[in-house]
């Protein structure tokens, strides 16, 4: 199958599956005892914070595979998972932000998963801002940069778990049987869905590159003043 047609086939599908996500959290699945309505928001925030940690994983080992071989393979997908990873963090505090409000009364607080959080997020926009200005040669820069935001990944997830002071902590470990599946059901949605994102991406960086190599090789022949 090309990739044009897989991505299609995936779009499809995420779509029939955010729309039955929707039906599900809103309509079928019953309200968390304490936190009432506002609990909802939870089958978004945290399968959008998988995908930052999936993503990320990705971006740091397309970027070791940038600095060993120098493939612009590895780097279409270095690009591609940052700027998902860009758009899956920013969900993350939105989301994260809102449900803190409406459940303990606080937009943020300053402790080591949130702030962690932050630095991944803030990684993964520099990765993105030095590949757009930064000019010929921020590839090698870039992927140094995302195989730091690799590291914090770990840090995030385990690094903090001795007194996490985090809120929603362990709040997937303890969901109700009748909240797992529409829990599971929405992670496998946005998982087909950021795929479908990132095998698009990667296939518009590819266009991209050889549209800039073409000009290059125009210019060097002399093809334009």
């Amino acid at each position: 199958m090309k990739r044009s047609r897989l991505v299609f086939v995936l779009a499809a599908i995420a779509a029939v599956g955010l729309a039955i996500s929707i039906w599900w959290v809103f309509v079928r699945t019953p309200m968390e005892k304490s936190l009432f309505f506002s609990q909802k928001i939870f089958y978004y925030h945290v399968p959008n914070a998988f995908l930052l940690f999936a993503l990320v994983f990705v971006c740091g080992a397309a970027s070791i595979g940038v600095l060993k071989r120098r493939d612009p393979r590895w780097d279409d997908m270095a690009l591609a998972s940052a700027e998902l990873a860009s758009l899956a963090g920013l969900i993350v505090l939105t989301t994260g932000s809102i449900w803190g409000r409406a459940a303990w009364g606080h937009w943020w607080i300053w402790e080591p998963r949130l702030v962690t959080s932050l630095v991944l997020w803030l990684i993964m926009v520099g990765y993105v801002l030095l590949r757009r200005f930064a000019g010929p040669g921020s590839e090698r820069l870039a992927a140094g940069l995302a195989v730091f935001g690799m590291v914090d990944v770990p840090l995030i997830y385990f690094g903090v778990k001795q007194g996490d002071a985090h809120p929603q902590a362990n709040v997937v470990q303890q969901l109700d049987a009748s909240m797992r599946l529409t829990f599971w059901g929405s992670v496998l949605t946005f998982f087909v869905l950021y795929l479908a994102f990132l095998l698009y991406r990667m296939e518009s960086a590819k266009a991209e590159r050889e549209l800039r190599e073409l000009r290059e090789r125009a210019l060097d022949a002399g093809l334009f003043a």
